[in-house]
């Protein structure tokens, strides 16, 4: 960075001015407050200068051949490595315009000619102080973000961890869908990415949209842990009763996920975590549970993991039922677009399908 280069021991001040006596006259008063003279004779080689070091001022003639002292000003102000210098005009002109133009151009101050050495001295020190910290500044506000940039990952990370844990409970009491979270959360995130370059979602997918989509599709099925195991893992179809009972994990879900989020101080995945585990069984006609919501009244993140839910569940074998092959699922995915999925959504499921993770 930047930071070594700004910060030397010895500061260095550029003179600018094509007067000689003038060059040498400054130079002495710099060399005797202990800082480095650098001098150029005209804007040109003051701009040469300026891309190898680094001065912490500039005292600058305004009337120059080739450029003026505002012209230089005016560059060295739209470079992002050199717009901090303080610039100070040295100049004969002492016109009220001449101040204002000067100060419109990035200047900081102005020198009147003659020049008297104590002034010299006074403005360089006032400026190199402001400029030393203002520097410091920037570098402490750099190792601020820094620090709290870390400090989000790390919080973040542990936000992760306490939900995949919390996932994991469900995904243990059945051996057969020992891959389905991960699939769920990969699959749901590459999904999400993809439907990023849709203009149909363009807007409502943002980056944090996607990172927080493969976490909070894991607790789809939260609310399972309190289904009983005999109606769960129960081989074969189920009867009307046990499928009233197993369509309750829905809300069953949301309310667990609520009343973690309730007693939680911070957590930016349980909010889309909530909405999805109680709307993924709505259906994109309106027959899915538990409100029979329909099309676009479904939250998307919810149509997103309601097409990713079924397609592992279709690719994968489970207690009551084989797998299908991948084809005879797509097929199932396309016969159901529109009737259980959003048709958008379909359309860019099956160009990705082959980059997706299945059983």
């Amino acid at each position: 960075m930047d930071w070594e280069i700004k910060n030397q021991e010895t500061p260095q001040i550029l003179i600018v001015d094509d007067l000689k006596m003038n060059i040498l006259f400054l130079r002495e008063i710099i060399e005797g407050m202990g800082y480095i003279p650098l001098t150029a004779a005209n804007g040109k080689e003051a701009l040469q200068i300026v891309r190898t070091a680094f001065p912490q001022v500039i005292l600058m003639d305004i009337s120059m051949p080739e450029m003026s002292g505002y012209e230089v000003c005016e560059i060295l102000k739209k470079n992002k490595r050199t717009r901090d210098i303080p610039v100070i005009f040295i100049s004969a002109m002492d016109s009220s315009e001449s101040k204002i133009k000067g100060f419109k151009a990035g200047a900081v101050d102005f020198i009147t000619k003659p020049f008297e050495p104590l002034e010299v001295t006074m403005r360089i020190e006032n400026h190199l102080k402001m400029y030393r910290l203002q520097e410091e500044m920037k570098e402490y506000n750099y190792k601020l973000n820094c620090l709290v940039n870390e400090q989000m990952k790390r919080i973040e990370a542990e936000q992760k961890n306490i939900l995949y844990a919390l996932a994991k409970v469900t995904e243990g009491r059945d051996n057969s869908i020992k891959n389905h979270l991960e699939n769920i959360r990969y699959n749901s995130r590459l999904l999400a990415q993809s439907l990023q370059f849709s203009h149909v979602f363009e807007k409502e997918i943002t980056t944090a949209f996607i990172e927080k989509i493969g976490v909070a599709a894991m607790l789809h099925d939260i609310g399972k842990i309190q289904i009983s195991d005999e109606i769960l893992l129960k081989p074969g179809q189920l009867s009307r009763e046990e499928r009233k009972v197993i369509n309750q994990h829905t809300e069953i879900g949301a309310h667990i996920l609520e009343e973690i989020h309730a007693n939680t101080e911070s957590n930016d995945f349980l909010p889309m975590a909530i909405t999805i585990a109680r709307y993924h069984h709505e259906k994109w006609d309106g027959t899915g549970y538990p409100e029979g919501l329909k099309e676009r009244e479904i939250p998307l993140s919810a149509r997103i993991v309601s097409l990713i839910d079924i397609f592992d569940t279709l690719t994968g074998e489970r207690c009551y039922k084989m797998a299908y092959t991948i084809e005879q699922s797509l097929l199932i995915i396309e016969e159901c677009k529109g009737i259980y999925f959003d048709p958008d959504i379909v359309e860019v499921f099956m160009k990705i399908q082959k980059q997706l993770r299945h059983n």
